[in-house]
């Protein structure tokens, strides 16, 4: 099962150095998530990372960096989900979010995996419950039109149930950035796996 992990949205202390030492654990995929930076800031934050990692990390915001940036692939949020289409594809990956049930089901020959949320009750969110029962993941799971990536409340003890239910990974934020040693909760979460 594969594990994601997404940026803090705000500036965190070492973030960098934590990044590094995820992608050294094995961390395969970053979702780099900054929406109230500009492009020179994302740009400025890419520089800063060993470029031999810039071909695990997902862009949110600022998709044009890709041509400076040897970036993994581009997110597709669902208010630009249609931009997906006139978005030369290349080599790059493209992900998307999906907050319904109904959308895992469609198809969508463009994004190669989208996540689902929220799962279980938010952590980085308070007062962000889970929106779907677990009956509701068994039924619809195997419905999905592209691997869903399960986010939201997602710790180590509720990875066995996100991999019994189906999910092709999991994505975590709150998990690792709003605990206060990151890479040991990352590495609590590749222990669970």
């Amino acid at each position: 099962m594969q594990l994601i992990v997404i940026t803090s949205p705000e500036r965190v202390e070492r973030e960098h150095e934590i990044c590094f030492r995820l992608f050294e654990l094995g961390l395969q995929t970053l979702h780099l998530r900054k929406p109230e930076a500009g492009i020179n800031e994302l740009r400025n934050w890419l520089q800063q990372l060993p470029e031999q990692y810039h071909s695990r990390l997902m862009l949110h915001t600022h998709h044009a960096l890709a041509q400076e940036f040897a970036v993994k692939g581009l997110h597709f949020r669902e208010a630009n989900r249609a931009a997906a289409a006139t978005t030369a594809k290349l080599d790059l990956t493209f992900s998307t979010s999906f907050h319904t049930l109904e959308d895992i089901q469609k198809p969508r020959s463009y994004f190669d995996y989208a996540f689902l949320s929220p799962i279980f009750h938010s952590i980085s969110k308070k007062d962000y419950p889970a929106a779907f029962t677990l009956d509701e993941l068994e039924e619809t799971l195997p419905k999905a039109t592209l691997p869903i990536i399960a986010l939201g409340g997602i710790k180590s003890d509720k990875l066995p149930q996100v991999q019994e239910l189906g999910f092709a990974g999991a994505a975590v934020l709150g998990a690792i950035w709003d605990q206060p040693e990151p890479v040991e909760a990352f590495r609590n979460l590749l222990n669970a796996l």
